[in-house]
C-alpha cells in the first residue's frame, strides 16, 4: 500500500493543489480512527506516517506499571524494557501498537474518511483562491445541467450558474467554452459555492474595461448602466479630460472595440451614450437614436416629461417599451415619452375651444358653433359685425335662426 499511497499524494498535490502536509494529515485523521477501532479506545493514541517512503505505523503512549489491568492505557514493566532500556515503574513511553489486522478493512475505512476530509480540503481552497475574485470574469466549459442550472468546469474548481443568470436568448450545450462573471463566492452548508452570471450588468461593464484601455486607467468612467440581457444594454460614459472622447473610445477604430463586446454577447444591442450631469441633457442622450422635440423636469418628483414627433413615438419608447424602460433606468429618473402635437392637433383644438365657447356664451347648438368657426367667425365679435345672410349659409341654418344668433352675439358684445 505504500507505494499506491505516495503516488496518490503526490496526484493529489499535482493534479488538486492541496499540500502534502494538508493530505498527511487527513489521512492520519482517518487512520487515527481505524487504529482506534482496531486497538481499543487508549487515551493518547496518534499515528505517524513517513511522507517519503509512505510507512504508516500507529502510536500509543501507555504508562508502565508492575501489573497491567489497563492494556489500553498501561505496559508491563517487562514489555517496556524492550523498547526502552531504561524504563522504569511510571514513565510514559510511546509504544508501536499498529494492528496486525490493519489491512483490507481498515485501509478501505481510512481512504474513504481520507476521501471526505479531502473534499472538504477542496472545498476550503475553492473559497480561499475565489474569495476575492467576485466581479472577475472567469471562462470555463459547459459540463453538464441540473435542472435549468448550468455547470461549469473552470480547471480545478467547479461553478454554478443558476437558471436566474442565464440569458434567455443564449443555448448551452455540453462541452462549449463560455465566459461569464463571478456574481459570488458563497460559503454554504454543503461549502463554498461560485455563482457565475452571464445577464448581470456588470458584465458588459468588465467586458468594456477588458476591451477599452482607457476604462481600465480612469481616462473613461463608465457612470450608468442598463440591461436587459440579450436585447439591449445601455452604457453612459464620462471623461474629465476634455481631449478625450469617450464615447469614440468606447467604440473604437471603425467600431472595433465594441464589435468584440457585442460578439461575446451574442449580438446583443449596446447604445453608448455621454453622460451627463444635467437630467434634461442625459435623457436626451439616453432616447437617442430617437430624437427628442421639448423635455420638461420636475426636479421634486424626479420625473422627466418628453414630447417626440410622431414619426419618433415607436423609437423612443422601443419595442415593448424597452428604450423607454432602459433609459429610466440609466439615467434614474421616470421618463414619460408622449406624442408632441402637430399643426393639425393644434388647429383641432383651437377650433374646437372656440366652438365651446360660443356654445356657451350664446346658447347655440354645438354643430352649429364648429360651422361657424370653421367658416371664421372664432369669437362673438366677429359674429356680432356679420350678416344673418353669411350666418345662414355658413351654418347651413334657417334665416330666422341666423337673425336670432345674430341679435344674441350683438347683445353680448355690447355687455363687454
Amino acid at each position: 500500500m505504500n507505494s499506491e499511497f505516495i503516488a496518490m499524494l503526490e496526484y493529489l498535490e499535482r493534479e488538486k493543489g492541496i499540500s502534502r502536509d494538508v493530505l498527511i494529515e487527513a489521512v492520519s485523521g482517518a487512520l487515527l480512527q481505524a487504529s482506534k477501532r482496531s486497538f481499543g479506545p487508549a487515551k493518547d493514541l496518534r499515528v505517524d506516517i513517513n511522507p517519503k517512503t509512505g510507512v504508516i505505523r500507529s502510536l500509543a503512549s501507555l504508562t508502565v506499571v508492575e501489573t497491567v489491568t489497563n492494556p489500553h492505557d498501561e505496559i508491563s514493566l517487562q514489555k517496556a524494557r524492550v523498547v526502552r532500556g531504561d524504563a522504569e515503574i511510571g514513565d510514559v513511553i510511546e509504544v508501536e501498537v499498529t494492528p496486525k489486522n490493519f489491512g483490507r478493512i481498515a485501509a478501505q475505512a481510512a481512504k474513504q474518511a481520507m476521501m471526505q476530509r479531502l473534499r472538504q480540503a477542496e472545498k476550503e481552497l475553492i473559497f480561499s483562491e475565489f474569495k476575492d475574485r467576485a466581479g472577475d470574469i472567469v471562462s470555463g466549459t459547459v459540463r453538464r445541467f441540473e435542472r435549468s442550472d448550468v455547470i461549469v468546469d473552470l480547471g480545478k474548481f467547479e461553478a454554478t450558474m443558476p437558471n436566474r443568470e442565464r440569458v434567455a436568448t443564449e443555448d448551452y450545450a455540453i462541452g462549449d467554452r463560455i465566459r461569464a462573471y463571478v456574481v459570488a463566492v458563497e460559503n454554504g452548508p454543503r461549502g463554498p459555492e461560485i455563482i457565475l452570471s452571464r445577464s448581470h450588468p456588470n458584465f458588459v461593464k468588465r467586458l468594456f474595461e477588458v476591451e477599452v484601455s482607457e476604462i481600465a486607467d480612469r481616462t473613461v468612467e463608465l457612470r450608468a448602466i442598463a440591461r436587459e440581457p440579450g436585447f439591449r444594454t445601455k452604457v453612459a460614459v464620462w471623461s474629465a479630460d476634455n481631449k478625450v472622447d469617450p464615447v469614440g473610445a468606447c467604440v473604437g477604430m471603425k467600431g472595433s472595440r465594441v464589435r468584440n463586446i457585442v460578439r461575446e454577447l451574442n449580438n446583443e444591442k449596446i447604445d453608448i451614450i455621454r453622460w451627463s450631469p444635467d437630467p434634461r441633457e442625459f435623457v436626451i442622450e439616453a432616447l437617442k437614436p430617437a430624437k427628442a422635440k421639448t423635455v420638461t423636469v420636475d426636479h421634486a418628483g424626479k420625473r422627466v416629461h418628453v414630447l417626440v414627433d410622431e414619426s419618433e413615438l415607436s423609437i423612443a419608447i422601443g419595442k415593448r417599451g424597452q428604450n423607454a424602460r432602459l433609459t429610466s433606468r440609466l439615467t434614474g429618473w421616470d421618463v414619460t415619452i408622449e406624442k408632441a402635437p402637430s399643426v393639425q392637433d393644434n388647429f383641432h383644438a383651437q377650433v374646437a375651444n372656440a366652438a365651446k365657447s360660443l356654445t356657451e356664451k350664446l346658447g347655440i347648438e354645438p354643430e352649429t358653433a364648429n360651422k361657424l368657426v370653421l367658416g371664421g367667425f372664432s369669437d362673438i365679435q366677429s359674429l356680432a359685425d356679420a350678416t344673418p345672410i353669411d350666418i345662414a349659409n355658413i351654418a347651413a341654418i334657417e334665416i330666422e335662426r341666423a337673425e336670432e344668433i345674430l341679435r344674441l352675439a350683438s347683445a353680448t358684445n355690447e355687455k363687454k
